[in-house]
């Protein structure tokens, strides 16, 4: 049975961190940091957070909305049973973490070829995926 468009489909959980205490955890090579706003990050990587399970799209099939301290995802059209769960991860983490995207999207178009290699520093964005 599809998931219908607009539903509520999952929470990126996590501790809550400062955007200090995020960058001193990045620094040591953590994953899976979501930057909400210029104060407050989501440490998405406990296992119970499923989540973080969901991969990078340029078109997705969820989206992210921040609601105060919560990052939620909602479906932007049907999902069929097996279909990949994606979002899009924001073009700041493309352009640090992945040189060139291999979304589906991209493999079949030339949208993912030739893509820059990250030239500065990685950085969370509050659209991102870390």
């Amino acid at each position: 049975m599809p998931i219908r468009r607009g539903t509520w489909l999952l929470e990126y959980t996590g501790p809550l961190l400062t955007n200090a205490e995020a960058q001193e955890k990045e620094d040591r090579g953590a994953r899976y940091l979501f930057e909400i706003n210029s104060r407050w990050t989501i440490d998405g990587s406990p296992r119970s957070n499923v989540a973080r399970y969901a991969n990078h799209s340029c078109k997705p099939n969820m989206e992210v909305e921040i609601v105060k301290k919560r990052i939620l995802l909602r479906t932007i059209r049907s999902i069929e049973p097996g279909d990949e769960l994606t979002y899009n991860y924001g073009r700041d983490y493309l352009d640090n973490y992945i040189p060139l995207c291999k979304c589906a999207h991209c493999v079949h178009t030339t949208r993912g070829r030739g893509r820059p290699t990250a030239r500065k520093k990685r950085k969370r964005k509050a659209n991102g995926h870390g």
